[in-house]
């Protein structure tokens, strides 16, 4: 299981930095990235998706599981050697940018927080992505079975599309074509009629692959929209190479107000899906094919049993940051005081993936304390302002939503809510369930919006 290494002046070198002024050292920010990359990869090959756990890491590497968490906790500096052995028992080399020198019994230097915001999608890369087992490995799994449907729900903002470009940058590495398509992109026109939505698909995802649309040779009225998508699929964008092609369409709850175009589509998708299951042989083309599908909200619509990609494929359903999360993510940013620190915050935000991490980049960059930002939490110039705008927005632009989430917010034990109505808030992230109840997701919604909607 270990490599050994290639350049024996390597670990001189490494050995004379451990020794030299009794210097320690700790996991840098893109050491702890790629241990956390190369665990979830051993993982998925070697321990049947499931995360590894110290002991099982232990086993592997020869240091004890206590080695193992103050490397892992990165607050107390260790030899360079047992960096290495650690890297090495999980099939990769030690490189430089991996730990950073410091001066045993000296307080920890801060890990450097980002210098600007992190909005929208972290890069597969980011050293403040956090792992989310077991999704993560359930995709990589999947993503490798010839036709697989895969699905990702969640309310927004919570970091479904992050864990999709690991995802497509997984898929690359194993020589995959991939198309990433936002039905949010597409103008309201385009979801007028069936046939107008499918030639946009076509010819977007042609796009994306960076091939030329040729919907002029396949699309033919004669047959119908749904043939003709059928047939640009597999003997254009299928046909076209034998890499095997991932698609990810985010935002497909864009859809589901056009019924009769989602029913049709829908069912196009699971007949991909099955065609690639049955007869393999006879259907090589759509083995090729694999689709990840993103949606924030329930599905509402009318879906023949048979006809419906929601209930085949696998289901990731991803949840809120957990406090051990929370408190790898308070590490990443450099703050000394983690446990505390990452208390408070899943007190007050519940484990919003986004509003964690503007709190911490905040905290992490020292332009706000922990007791300054409990402080203003919902103060006219508090950092969650813009985010209270954005939903309060969404909120008033349908007084019957504005009206139900007064409910949940002045009733303590939450109140029972129009399915549809609960899907809606739910998938902005502002309630959650308890049993049958929806209540404030969390605390700073909880007070936010009693203030504003106690009227």
């Amino acid at each position: 299981m270990m490599n050994s290494s290639n350049d024996p002046s390597d670990l001189d070198s490494l050995t004379s930095l451990s020794q030299k002024r009794k210097r320690g050292v700790l996991l840098s920010i893109q050491g702890w990235q790629r241990i956390q990359a190369a665990e979830a990869k051993v993982a998925l090959q070697e321990n049947a998706g499931k995360p590894l756990t110290l002991e099982q890491l232990s086993d592997r590497s020869g240091l004890s599981t206590k080695t193992l968490t103050k490397v892992r906790q990165r607050q107390k500096p260790v030899d360079v050697l047992t960096l290495q052995t650690y890297f090495q028992s999980l099939n990769i080399n030690l490189e430089a940018n991996d730990y950073i020198a410091e001066i045993e019994n000296e307080s920890s230097s801060p890990l450097a927080p980002p210098q600007t915001w992190l909005t929208g999608q972290l890069p597969p890369d980011s050293p403040f992505y956090i792992f989310r087992p077991p999704a993560e490995n359930i995709i990589f799994r999947e993503m490798m079975q010839p036709g697989s449907l895969i699905r990702i729900k969640a309310p927004r903002q919570f970091g479904k599309t992050s864990l999709a470009a690991k995802a497509i940058s997984h898929a690359s590495e194993h020589a995959f074509r991939t198309a990433v398509l936002s039905l949010q992109m597409a103008d309201r026109q385009i979801f007028s009629e069936l046939d107008r939505f499918l030639q946009w698909f076509c010819a977007a995802l042609s796009r994306c692959l960076g091939v030329p649309n040729r919907l002029d040779a396949f699309w033919n009225p004669l047959f119908g929209s749904s043939y003709s998508c059928d047939d640009y699929f597999e003997n254009y964008l299928l046909a076209g190479s034998e890499q095997p092609l991932l698609i990810v369409l985010d935002e497909i709850n864009v859809l589901f107000p056009y019924p009769e175009i989602a029913t049709d589509f829908f069912a196009l998708v699971r007949a991909w899906y099955e065609r690639s299951r049955h007869n393999p042989t006879h259907n090589q083309a759509w083995q090729k094919l694999r689709f990840i599908l993103i949606y924030s909200t329930e599905i509402f619509l009318t879906l023949n049993v048979h006809q419906s990609p929601f209930n085949v494929g696998v289901m990731i359903d991803l949840p809120e940051f957990t406090l051990p999360q929370v408190q790898t993510l308070v590490l990443r940013y450099g703050i000394t005081a983690v446990e505390s620190c990452a208390l408070e915050l899943v007190e007050l935000l519940g484990g919003h993936p986004f509003l964690t991490q503007l709190a911490l980049f905040h905290l992490g960059t020292g332009k706000l304390s922990l007791e300054d930002l409990l402080r203003t939490a919902i103060a006219p110039d508090s950092i969650f302002q813009s985010h209270f705008n954005q939903q309060l927005h969404y909120l008033e632009s349908m007084a019957d939503l504005k009206e139900a989430m007064r409910q949940v917010v002045l009733t303590p034990n939450g109140v029972e809510l129009y399915p549809t109505i609960a899907s809606k808030l739910y998938g902005v992230g502002l309630i959650r369930f308890q049993e049958q109840r929806s209540i404030p997701f969390c605390q700073l919604y909880q007070r936010f919006f009693e203030k504003i909607l106690s009227y």
